[in-house]
């Protein structure tokens, strides 16, 4: 099984219907989209000597061409590697090292930094989309898919690496025709007049929902920022039927603070899946009243791609629901094929209610992280995937994430979720964004710190915010100390990275 496949069975059926666009223009229709993966999975082979299962990185900005070039790799039997656009040349070296490829399909506008780091790794072959190198790939002569096994190895992320050296999460063809699947028994039906836009990075999880578009001849879009601009979005949704698009909650907030919300038709609007980062309350609430009911949360890693927990539109509108606030701040409930269990530092199964290790098992998870046993021994205790995330189940199912392990406060001997204090806060009107870390404290342990982001031309006081925080929270649980700053620091993925708030205290003397 080779999922190159969704391709072929899409383009034999509708040749015609539009595969790939850069905004409004259409790039290429299913047929074409057919050939240049045909003619790129033989190039890789004939051109560089590729064997099955070699590895192709790929890195670029938002562009048809990276579409072209995984399912390319994917067409010839090898394993596509894609790299966030925004990495460091020392970042990029370092995975293409690690993951032994063979082959690097770099963006334009990233001709420069690959220069530095083909110095660093002269013995792979380099090409620049767009150059007569890329051109010759591309005019190649097509072959026959490469049939390979279902666990042959199809895409490796690797972690955005916010402690210590990003680790390379294999992904086999099983794993993501199993993704595929879920979406249609989950998420929605999709018909070959939809779309879907990709604002965030086709690297991470909005190229991965574009199998399912794919595999139903529906028009993958990139916009012509190759990225996010909330401006373009509006204008890509009035133009595409059926929009599709998956999104970072704070593309969500940006989105609804922009202007160009004023001029917003969401009438073509099908769906916004979002996650990839803490979903608050008070922005969901406020996203139903913007984009109407099209919301679906999803909580998923690179380890089990866009498949752990969804709560699905239905239930964000259901608002007479006595439980309606509560389930919008859960990640929703297990997705179709997936098993859930919370554990304790023992990895002992504990009971609905109580807050541990969120472990999943299924069909998508991960076949394990590419060459690193440690990782792996750590990671599938007792045949589970451990994910690092700490969170309970409640007696219907429904996953409530209270933070990553390493984030967790301990006051005291009392574990504290710094989500639970971030939800409160952002209820103040003032608030745009907000962080709550630990700060090391001589008796307790760590003390509760709040960064505070208010909204542009507001203010917000100490004392209002801890008001806020005794009225809705444990006295113990509120900030001891409030920082106002004008932006949190986040990785390429709009995660907020809390080590450098941490950092930052240590270095103050916390």
């Amino acid at each position: 099984m080779n999922l190159a496949i969704l391709i072929e069975n899409t383009a034999r059926t509708f040749p015609e219907r539009p595969a790939l666009a850069f905004g409004t223009d259409v790039h290429s229709d299913y047929a074409g989209y057919r050939r240049t993966t045909a003619a790129l999975g033989a190039a890789f082979r004939e051109r560089f000597g590729l064997a099955p299962g070699d590895r192709i990185g790929l890195s670029m900005a938002n562009r048809p061409e990276f579409y072209e070039t995984v399912w390319g790799a994917w067409h010839g039997g090898f394993t596509a590697v894609p790299m966030n656009a925004r990495l460091h040349a020392q970042e990029f070296a370092y995975i293409l090292e690690n993951s032994g490829a063979k082959v690097c399909i770099v963006g334009p506008d990233l001709a420069e930094t690959f220069a530095t780091v083909a110095r660093e790794l002269p013995r792979i072959a380099y090409v620049i989309v767009g150059d007569e190198r890329w051109r010759a790939l591309v005019a190649h002569e097509p072959q026959p898919i490469q049939h390979v096994s279902p666990d042959w190895p199809a895409w490796i992320f690797y972690t955005s690496g916010t402690t210590g050296r990003p680790k390379g999460a294999t992904l086999t063809h099983r794993n993501l025709m199993a993704m595929t699947l879920a979406y249609f028994a989950d998420m929605d039906w999709i018909e070959p007049t939809d779309s879907i836009i990709h604002a965030a990075p086709m690297s991470h999880g909005s190229g991965l929902y574009g199998l399912p578009h794919v595999a139903k001849a529906a028009v993958n879009v990139v916009p012509a920022s190759q990225g996010f601009e909330a401006g373009e979005l509006v204008d890509l949704i009035r133009h595409y039927r059926g929009c599709s698009m998956f999104a970072a909650p704070t593309m969500l907030t940006r989105t609804m603070n922009s202007p160009a919300i004023a001029r917003a038709d969401f009438t073509n609007l099908k769906s916004i899946y979002y996650g990839g980062g803490p979903a608050y309350v008070a922005d969901i609430e406020r996203g139903l009243d913007v984009f109407g009911p099209r919301l679906l949360q999803i909580y998923a890693q690179g380890e089990c791609p866009m498949t752990i927990t969804y709560l699905p539109k239905a239930l964000h509108d259901q608002r007479a629901h006595p439980k309606w606030r509560e389930r919008l701040g859960s990640t929703g409930f297990a997705r179709t094929g997936v098993e859930i269990k919370i554990v304790d530092e023992d990895d002992n199964t504990l009971p609905t209610g109580e807050a541990g290790e969120v472990c999943v098992r299924s069909e998508i998870v991960m076949a394990g992280y590419w060459q690193n046993a440690e990782a792996n021994a750590a990671a599938f205790k007792g045949g589970w995937l451990h994910t690092g995330d700490v969170g309970s189940l409640d007696d219907d199912g429904f996953l409530t994430l209270k933070d990553r392990t390493k984030d967790m406060i301990i006051s005291g001997g009392v574990n504290i979720y710094p989500r639970e204090i971030e939800e409160v806060l952002l209820r103040h009107p003032a608030v745009l964004e907000c962080a709550v870390v630990g700060k090391l404290h001589p008796e307790w342990g760590e003390e509760v710190v709040a960064f505070v982001v208010p909204r542009p031309r507001e203010s917000v006081s100490a004392s209002a915010l801890d008001a806020l925080c005794l009225d809705n929270i444990a006295r113990f649980k509120r900030p001891k100390h409030y920082f106002t700053v004008d932006a949190l620091p986040k990785n390429n993925y709009g995660k907020v990275l809390k080590r450098e708030l941490r950092e930052q205290l240590k270095k103050s003397g916390g």
